[in-house]
């Protein structure tokens, strides 16, 4: 967790230095206190005591601004360390792979990103404090100790082993409580999420009751551990006081009995109590805060699990820039599973020209989806190849090949924002006018110009204030505004009403006839000039006959493999399974 603050070493540094200097102060504080009663009350010197007293308040006003200084300093370094690590969660999340968020909760990343990142940076600071204020003062008070009676010293010394052995057997069983509070807090926040996503479904079904059984469960799993951990960091504090009310009491007496031998002074015996209760009471501090400590440890295990998951796809060290994507795509003997022994695909071979449209049918789970994943290159074959261009696609870097593909959804997702921003979402150097130009062509411009603010309107949290069709056709233009090589239209009418499923389709056709675009600059006109290239590639999975009997070549789909292939006519003159497939679960 420490490596967090090597980005901010000064700020540690002056950090460590502050709390060193105040512990050290409240040592000469001690000591001072010993010498006023030694040097001027108990012999009446008033000078003396006077210059004792000066030197008292320079130190005081000294040590105030080492007290803002290092406060001030864990404040800002708390905050850059979280900072940095919530950058670096999201990072980290965005370079994983789907198949990370197919396995993994949403609540349990949630909490990672959240509530966990908090508890780290506390612990690195404001824990660190803590801590590093124990260890200077116990030595401080040590080293005056031992100048001042090192017999009485060495016999205070011996209670910190005992206080060692005691802070470690509840170390332990602490943490293994607030493991099990961390583990079911994740749980809880995914039972928040889907609570909330599924809202209208709990309401329909009439789940309210049965539901807040289920999260009763869970909430009292939670507050079964943390009361167990409680209970454990309540019982800490009064063993760590008994412990230092023992040793105060020890010294008080063997103090008493060396000024009875005039051993002793009783300023030496005033200043080692105040010393016994400078090195005891962070201690006892430390114990107050030992239940958060664990909780930060187990949160801090759980974060660093998320940044130490390597993402399953990556860049191989010599992957190159694909300068298009525009030309033919040919699946090899291509293998893939989501779950070891469970085959998606088997031995699955397919070439697809430059420009062709697939439209791809078949039943639930055939394998649609997981084929257009792939020549995204959301997830990899298992066996097999995939080329592009006559290259094996993982030859080259994501980037090159994600940025160039534009996906449309059977569920849009917009995000948080206005319309413009989530056209532009894609190509984030389009101007006004290029928004305007792709919402025409996707036949979303004339629904948008009726909002109150028109492309500047406000969409909501995953565009909830507007229809499921309007999203659709916001999300075809993003994708025409992308100016995408491979168009991939996954279920992307099924729900939408038949007019807007008329104007996707007629959008869709306007950005498969232009062909893939490309910008130059003329330097002889010092203008813009477009340039169109080769008709786009597109893969559609629907279960609409409109949406799919214009396509150059239908695929069925069946148990991992192609059954059948060829154009709607092609199909249905060779009655066989594409026919046979009953209209209501094929077309509307």
């Amino acid at each position: 967790m420490f490596t967090l603050t090597l980005p901010h070493k000064w700020w540690l540094i002056g950090f460590v230095v502050l709390i060193a200097i105040v512990a050290a102060q409240d040592g000469v504080f001690n000591y001072l206190k010993k010498e006023m009663i030694d040097a001027g009350i108990v012999p009446g010197d008033t000078a003396a005591l006077t210059r004792i007293m000066v030197v008292y308040a320079l130190i005081a006003l000294t040590q105030a601004a080492a007290v803002f200084g290092f406060i001030y300093l864990a404040g800002i370094l708390g905050e850059r360390i979280q900072y940095d690590l919530r950058k670096a969660l999201f990072e980290h999340l965005q370079n994983l792979s789907f198949a990370y968020f197919d396995r993994t909760p949403v609540g349990w990343i949630m909490s990672r990103v959240t509530s966990d990142s908090g508890h780290i940076a506390d612990l690195i600071t404001w824990g660190a404090l803590d801590v590093i204020w124990a260890v200077m003062s116990i030595l401080t008070a040590a080293v005056f100790m031992l100048i001042l009676n090192w017999q009485l010293a060495l016999v205070v010394l011996t209670i910190i082993p005992i206080l060692v052995v005691v802070a470690s057997w509840f170390q332990k069983r602490i943490i293994l409580e607030y493991r099990s509070v961390r583990k079911t807090n994740s749980r809880i926040t995914g039972a928040y999420n889907e609570n909330i996503q599924g809202v209208r479904v709990i309401k329909a079904l009439n789940r309210e009751e049965k539901n807040l059984d289920e999260f009763g469960e869970l909430t009292g799993q939670m507050y079964r551990s943390a009361f167990r951990a409680a209970r454990l960091s309540a019982m800490f504090l009064p063993v760590v006081q008994f412990i230092s009310a023992l040793a105060l009491a020890i010294i008080a007496w063997y103090g008493g009995a060396q000024i009875a031998w005039g051993v002793m002074t009783v300023g030496t015996l005033q200043a080692f109590i105040g010393y016994i209760t400078f090195m005891l009471w962070p201690v006892q501090d430390l114990a107050r805060v030992y239940a958060s400590m664990q909780q930060a440890v187990a949160s801090a295990e759980r974060t660093f699990s998320l940044l130490d998951t390597p993402p399953d796809i990556v860049d191989r060290p010599n992957a190159v820039e694909a300068e298009t994507l525009r030309g033919e795509i040919e699946f090899e003997h291509v293998e893939f599973y989501y779950t070891d022994g469970k085959p998606v695909l088997r031995d699955f071979n397919l070439k697809v020209k430059a420009g062709e449209t697939i439209a791809l049918v078949g039943p639930t789970g055939a394998g649609k989806s997981t084929i257009v994943n792939l020549v995204c290159r959301f997830y990899e074959p298992k066996r097999g190849v995939i080329r592009i261009r006559g290259t094996d696609y993982m030859d080259l870097t994501l980037h090159s090949i994600q940025s160039r593909i534009g996906v449309v959804l059977q569920t849009p997702h917009l995000f948080s924002g206005t319309v413009r921003e989530n056209i532009r979402y894609g190509k984030l150097e389009a101007n006004d006018a290029d928004v305007e130009r792709a919402a025409k062509i996707a036949g979303a411009h004339d629904f948008i110009v009726t909002l109150e603010k028109g492309y500047d309107a406000q969409v909501g949290e995953g565009g909830n204030l507007l229809s499921t069709g309007q999203k659709q056709l916001i999300s075809l233009a993003r994708a025409v505004l992308a100016d995408p090589d491979i168009l991939v239209m996954d279920e992307a009418t099924s729900s939408v009403d038949t007019l807007t499923e008329a104007l996707i389709q007629r959008g869709m056709e306007r950005l498969l006839k232009g062909g893939a675009t490309t910008r130059h600059y003329d330097d002889a006109t010092g203008m813009y000039v477009q340039r169109v290239g080769a008709p786009r590639t597109a893969f559609v999975i629907a279960h609409r006959l409109s949406t799919i009997k214009r396509a150059d070549r239908i695929l069925v789909i069946e148990n991992g493999g192609i059954s059948e292939m060829g154009t709607h006519a092609e199909l249905l003159r060779k009655r066989g399974h594409y026919y046979a497939i009953p209209q209501n679960s094929l077309f509307d």
